[in-house]
């Protein structure tokens, strides 16, 4: 059965842990299809959260270590979709 799995990242201050951030994700690169980056912005305003999809792709237990290490970091939340084919 294939598998389709999805990571929503919400980072709660993205200027304290951007650096482990961007170094998990290039550690774990391999592992990403796809990265979209959302956060609320004009020209006046920028909040303090930011939103990251990833759409993981490979070995389940390389996947897995991405999600618990970006588990580990304070001030990030991860939420996990998974649909099977």
């Amino acid at each position: 059965m294939k598998e389709v799995r999805i990571l929503g990242v919400m980072i709660n201050d993205p200027s304290k842990g951007a650096d482990k951030i961007q170094n998990i994700l290039t550690k774990y690169g391999c592992c990403i299809r796809t990265r979209l980056g959302m956060h609320d912005m004009d020209e006046e305003y920028s909040t303090e959260t930011g939103l990251m999809l990833l759409e993981l792709i490979g070995d389940m237990q390389e996947c897995l270590r991405l999600e618990n290490e970006l588990l580990e970091l304070d001030g990030v939340d991860v939420q996990k979709m998974v649909f099977r084919k």
